[in-house]
């Protein structure tokens, strides 16, 4: 390892599928070490898993940054949203973790925007209308259906919240993470203690919320990771907002994430509240808004949808008439939780390539239809996107993208954009700086721009019309073994 210009930092992303830490020099913005390691998620109705995993992720993680590590000065971890961790007394996982993508509390969402007040009341109260995705709900799932779990749990914690309290032994969250739960109230910026009431979640098992800028703690895990004594630990946010933190996002920006999951959101000053429940009105980790639409399927469906064809995911052909919606895991955006995926159009002549693209073109449809309700009124809808995710250096996902949006795309050159936003946010705890300009000092947001082509707006008529046409089908709950 070089000699670091100026104090080490370590970013943590726990995402869905793996644990990837990155030791950064908070000067220059400078990758001198990193580090990845897997963990698994059940298959089936449910999405869950155990979040000792995660711990032993992040140490193996930092074990391959090697000496770095032990000579950061400050860490910060960003995590998945929404998923629900429940600790007995002695601080060990009850069950599973149940994950954002599990959507087995869609009867528990719909049951409880009617029984408080209707989406317009949640929408102004939480920011967000619940669906299976938001903490809220797995909750009411969790009372309903394991009444045993429910009163073993002495304490309910965030995926990134669960790991910050390992390292610092304090009970923390963040604005950011918080404000994707459903008992967090974006109004006051505090917890909704009728919510939580009516959801019987004593308030007394929450983390309390730091403010951006505070120290949540310090490492006191020294036996287990290689922290040395006294290093400072940040509060932590949820993946999108610390991808935000990571690009340096500025209000009016349009970021469209392509991972496990897809997102478009954006940076406001405006606190969101929209009551079709299509944009989740987030604080982001500094203070502002991220007014933020999720769809579930979105890298890994299409990734599948080319296993099952036995194609490359980047053996996509052009071709009019055919139209794939790859709800595979029900869908978030739009709000069909029981779907799952739909093919129409098919013909004699169609070739396996013009299947792939037609999962391409569903997956990007439902993100840019909900671009526009992302951003707000005055934001320059001719400005390059920007592309983030594991889905964003694929060439397909590219050209879909500038084909069914119109808009020049720009991609950035940094890559582990949520680890990048942790580390710039632990840099923030030494240098005092907003953590949004260490990264955009650390120019994380540069790379190329791809033109614009005009927009194809046949093929998205056809979509949406397919999606309309087919709308009772895929809200029909089907039987899942």
């Amino acid at each position: 390892m070089s000699a670091a210009e100026g104090p080490l930092v370590v970013g943590v992303d726990t995402s869905t599928q793996s644990t990837k830490a990155l030791v950064v020099d908070a000067s220059t913005g400078r990758v001198v070490a990193s580090g990845q390691a897997p963990h698994t998620v059940s298959t089936g109705a449910g999405r869950e898993s155990d979040p000792r995993q995660w711990w032993d992720a992040l140490r193996e993680a930092l074990h391959q940054c090697g000496d770095a590590a032990h000579e950061a000065a400050a860490v910060s971890i960003g995590g998945q949203q929404h998923g629900l961790v429940t600790l007995d007394a002695q601080g060990d996982p009850v069950r599973p973790a149940l994950l954002w993508n599990d959507v087995r509390s869609a009867p528990q969402a719909r049951r409880l925007i009617d029984e408080l007040g209707g989406p317009k009341a949640w929408a102004e109260r939480t920011g967000t209308v619940p669906g299976p995705s938001i903490t809220v709900t797995k909750w009411a799932w969790l009372a309903e259906n394991e009444p045993d779990a429910v009163r073993a749990t002495a304490a309910v914690r965030l995926p990134h919240d669960y790991l910050t309290e390992r390292l610092t032994g304090e009970a923390t969250t963040d604005r950011g993470d918080a404000s994707g739960t459903g008992w967090w109230a974006s109004g006051s910026e505090a917890y909704d203690e009728e919510v939580l009431a009516h959801i019987g979640l004593d308030p007394a098992l929450l983390p309390r919320v730091v403010r951006p800028g505070e120290v949540a703690g310090t490492a006191h895990a020294r036996d287990e990771l290689p922290f040395s004594r006294g290093t400072l630990v940040a509060a932590g946010t949820g993946d999108n907002a610390a991808a935000a933190l990571g690009l340096g996002l500025r209000p009016g920006t349009a970021v469209l994430s392509l991972g496990t999951s897809g997102t478009v959101y954006a940076v406001s000053t405006r606190r969101p509240a929209d009551p079709t429940g299509t944009v989740a009105g987030f604080a982001d980790a500094r203070g502002d808004w991220l007014p933020l639409a999720c769809t579930l399927n979105c890298t890994l469906a299409v990734d599948r949808v080319a296993a099952l064809l036995g194609l490359d995911r980047e053996a996509v052909e052009p071709g009019a008439g055919v139209t794939l919606l790859p709800y595979l895991d029900g869908e978030r955006t739009p709000d069909l939780p029981h779907a799952s995926g739909l093919l129409h159009g098919l013909r004699h002549d169609t070739t396996g390539g013009q299947l792939l693209q037609a999962a391409y073109d569903g997956a990007v449809h439902s993100l840019l239809g909900a671009l526009d309700l992302v951003l707000d009124a005055d934001a320059d809808r001719s400005a390059p996107l920007l592309l983030i995710g594991g889905g964003a250096r694929g060439t397909a996902w590219q050209q879909t993208v500038r084909r069914l949006s119109g808009r020049p795309v720009q991609v950035p050159d940094a890559r582990e954009l949520v680890a990048l936003g942790a580390a710039a946010q632990a840099a923030g705890l030494l240098t005092g700086e907003d953590p949004a300009a260490v990264a955009r000092r650390w120019g994380t947001a540069h790379g190329p721009v791809l033109d614009a082509v005009e927009r194809d707006e046949e093929t998205l008529a056809r979509i949406a019309g397919v999606l309309s046409d087919a709308a009772p089908l895929l809200e029909r709950e089907s039987n899942r073994n």
